[in-house]
């Protein structure tokens, strides 16, 4: 075969990695700083809007700055877009990675209430991203036994996808797999479950050939709203659970406390030499307080141990949703977090309280909190510095950090039928964006306030990657 001179250039394109692929967590903190996010936009309820994938200019010296740029509307209604992922990711450059020449590409966004997943091609403008693969609900149940999909994440053989149940909306929930370059179905991950049942979000531990995943409910348990029976007798998710990565079997459990209810999101610490991890929980029956934990090897088998605890605050029971009257004080209610690719920083949404955290954790068994912002919350309403006379709804909730750890975003609702019960007078939708002092410290970026009316705004993706797509092999 002979190429032409552009067809040469063309075909050694191919044979180059995608340079938003990076072998270490050092290298990708070089990269250049990010100019889009995607923004997951659903339908609040009473609207007739189907949901979107909303495209924000993030780049200061853009005419656009801090203004949504671009739209993708979902063609059915009723998905409820919630968390997404990329095709791809730095995880392609492992050493035993089948597809090293894939590139970052498509999101894969799937309707939690709907369980259809779309596939959104980014390429060649963000700005113009387009729907080119729909996978119906019916496809999802019959290859994967599965309903609910929530967190997508670029392994380096394929796209792993959590589920929280079956399609009856019981349990079990669970991972399957999708083909990185076809997106069809190749079915549930798991070839020995053990006592798992409850699931919600999933990481690993590339360098170890672990896998961890975590538990909320199943879908009957969380559709209709927070169940106060079934929290207040310790129903929901309150172990985390172990597996053999490569054979894909479980291997143990760790269990926090039936007191520790909802056991949420993960952050494995970035280099792949290191065995830690930290995951929220939600809320304490004991004190309505919120946690972080950090998973960790002891002496050849996993262990978990609680690192930080962030206690609910007095209140006016006046100024309390009918769900917390009695209690006479806001949780925390921890409902993400985020870890910088250097693995100093964490960040820690508190969605109640409208409080949001920064911790130093270079020592990961002794975090040491250096920045705190309040924006909203259920009884303060903090407003913006860019509208300081708006009181807000809603509070810090998803949460992400740019590949160099200097900017955070995050977004304000949760899940719709949460945001009404514990803000039933509106959530409100917004965006914000803060600026990271390299040696700790956190502030709001005054011009930076990002507000929807048609949507509320929920997970973010940023071009290129961020703190919490990708996973890496070398250190």
């Amino acid at each position: 075969m002979k190429l032409t001179s552009e067809g040469e250039r063309t075909f050694m394109a191919l044979l180059k990695p995608d340079p938003t692929f990076y072998p270490s967590p050092r290298l990708a903190m070089q990269a250049p700083p990010e100019k889009y996010a995607f923004v997951a936009g659903l339908n609040p309820p009473g609207s007739k809007l189907n949901d979107a994938l909303l495209v924000v200019d993030v780049d200061p010296d853009s005419r656009t700055y801090g203004r949504q740029v671009g739209e993708v509307t979902m063609p059915e209604f009723g998905d409820e877009l919630h968390h997404f992922g990329w095709n791809a990711c730095s995880s392609a450059l492992c050493p035993y990675a089948p597809h090293p020449h894939v590139e970052r590409r498509y999101l894969v966004v799937p309707g939690l209430r709907s369980s259809r997943i779309h596939i959104i091609d980014t390429k060649p403008n963000p700005r113009k991203a387009k729907i080119v693969k729909v996978i119906e609900p019916e496809e999802v149940f019959a290859r994967a036994n599965y309903s609910r999909p929530h967190t997508i994440h670029c392994g380096p053989e394929g796209i792993y996808v959590s589920a929280f149940g079956a399609p009856n909306g019981d349990g079990p929930g669970g991972i399957f797999m999708l083909d990185c370059e076809t997106f069809d179905i190749l079915g549930q991950w798991e070839m020995d479950r053990g006592p798992q049942f409850l699931h919600y979000d999933f990481w690993w531990h590339l360098g170890f050939d672990t896998l961890l995943s975590s538990e909320w409910g199943t879908p009957n348990m969380i559709e209709s709203g927070l169940q106060p029976e079934l929290l207040l007798s310790s129903k929901y998710g309150h172990q985390m659970h172990v597996w053999d990565l490569r054979r894909r079997r479980h291997l143990q459990a760790l269990d926090l406390g039936k007191e520790q209810q909802m056991v949420l999101e993960m952050r494995p610490a970035h280099n792949p030499t290191k065995a830690y991890g930290f995951v929220g929980v939600v809320v304490s029956l004991k004190d309505l307080s919120a946690s972080v934990w950090l998973w960790h090897r002891n002496d050849g088998a996993w262990d978990i141990k609680k690192v930080i605890e962030i206690p609910a605050e007095p209140a006016d029971p006046a100024k309390l949703p009918a769900l917390l009257k009695d209690f006479k004080a806001v949780p925390p209610l921890v409902s993400d977090i985020n870890l910088s690719l250097d693995d100093k920083f964490l960040y820690i949404s508190c969605w109640g309280t409208g409080e949001f955290l920064q911790y130093d954790v270079s020592d990961p068994f002794s975090p040491k909190k250096t920045g705190s912002v309040r924006i909203g919350g259920i009884v303060n309403r903090t407003p913006h510095s860019k509208n300081p006379n708006q009181p807000l709804a809603g509070g810090p909730q998803m949460v992400e950090v740019s590949r160099d750890g200097k900017r955070i975003y995050f977004t304000n609702s949760l899940y719709a039928a949460w945001d009404e019960q514990f803000y039933p007078d509106g959530v409100g939708s917004w965006m914000v964006k803060l600026e990271a002092d390299p040696q700790g410290g956190i502030s709001f970026d005054e011009n930076f306030f990002v507000e929807s009316s048609d949507y509320r705004v929920h997970q973010i993706r940023l071009e290129g990657g961020d703190s919490s797509s990708d996973s890496f092999c070398f250190p």
